[in-house]
């Protein structure tokens, strides 16, 4: 196998997990719709920074520590549920105000940096990436094709460009449609609470998971 033909091989497995639906593709839908294009593309920023720090942790061998200590990846599982089901039941919550508009708590109410710093802190418990960092991403280091860093970031910058096309696009056309939801506050909030309820299945699928495996 070529090296280009390698990186080609990472990208279509990167591109199939990142389209399918998730938590960090709910949470850039919810806040651009809450938001806008601004609140959406600051909530892709905060995953596409979450991202960077789980191909940092896949290549500085943070799957070592799980193997070590099996127990805390299942505490990282769960706390990594329960703040994922936090923010769905939030998003459950939302109904037309007096002004016509939906109000998605939590989301609607922060800053656009807050919207970054809480993406970030979705994506790092998005249990979904780190087993992918751990399970994956490690065969795609080969000594072979030069540095480990040096893979290690050029990988990160495929994953990267891809969750800003895909999630980008995303929060980009949510927003266009935000005024549109404006003028129909109950399809704005069946959306905002289909949101929540596809947050709150990831998280009892997560945690189910890791205490099963217990």
């Amino acid at each position: 196998m070529t090296e280009y033909t390698h990186l080609w091989l990472y990208f279509l497995m990167v591109f199939g997990i990142i389209v399918l639906p998730g938590m960090d593709m709910a949470f850039v839908f919810a806040s651009s719709l809450a938001g806008g294009r601004k609140a959406g593309m600051f909530a892709v920023a905060g995953i596409v920074f979450g991202g960077i720090f789980h191909v940092a942790a896949g290549a500085l061998g943070v799957g070592l520590l799980f193997k070590l200590v099996p127990g805390l990846m299942d505490v990282m599982l769960i706390v990594g549920a329960l703040y994922i089901a936090w923010i769905g039941i939030a998003l459950m919550r939302s109904k037309p105000s007096a002004a016509g508009a939906d109000e998605p708590l939590v989301i609607v109410q922060r800053s656009a940096w807050a919207t970054f710093r809480q993406a970030a802190f979705t994506c790092l418990l998005n249990p979904k990436a780190y087993l992918f960092m751990l399970a994956i991403f490690p065969q795609f280091l080969r000594a072979e094709y030069g540095p480990v860093w040096i893979q290690a970031l050029v990988l990160s910058t495929i994953t990267a460009v891809t969750q800003i096309v895909v999630y980008g696009g995303l929060a980009l056309a949510a927003g266009g449609a935000r005024g549109w939801l404006r003028d129909r506050p109950t399809a704005g909030v069946f959306i905002a609470r289909a949101a929540g309820a596809m947050l709150l299945a990831g998280a009892a699928v997560t945690a189910g998971g890791a205490i099963a495996a217990r």
